[in-house]
């Protein structure tokens, strides 16, 4: 099937995951996804991924585990949002990036240099296409 705003599929998935209490979320995997991917690791938010070839009619599919909270068994994710839709997209220059909770959060921005964080984007001094925010 045929999604019209894959990066909105991929948050919605990781929350829907974590409402249910999963341990592991199956996604279609696409060079973005997997970017990321990657960044929500590097900041902490998830535990461990893995790409696969196979699954998802051959476009391969990213395993995420989702990381929990040991004392409260609550998600470390709190919140996923998207920015920049399909229909609206959201730029932003590198001074006027978002500040997500001051600093905890983190935006995740498609630059011209690849998908970063905004501290990383900032640091560089590019901007780019907000894509979403997570705390």
């Amino acid at each position: 099937m045929a999604v019209s705003d894959p990066i909105a599929d991929y948050l919605t998935r990781i929350r829907n995951a974590q409402q249910a209490g999963h341990r592991i979320v199956d996604i279609p995997a696409s060079k973005l996804k997997k970017s990321m991917t990657e960044i929500l690791y590097n900041q902490g938010f998830i535990h461990k991924y893995k790409f696969q070839e196979e699954g998802f009619n051959g476009q391969g599919s990213i395993r995420i585990a989702l990381k929990y909270d040991p004392r409260t068994k609550q998600p470390v994710i709190r919140k996923l949002g998207r920015i920049s839709t399909c229909g609206l997209r959201k730029y932003s220059k590198a001074a006027d990036l978002p500040r997500i909770i001051n600093g905890l959060g983190v935006a995740i921005v498609s630059t011209s240099k690849g998908v970063m964080t905004d501290k990383q984007a900032r640091a560089e001094n590019v901007g780019g296409e907000v894509l979403c925010y997570v705390y």
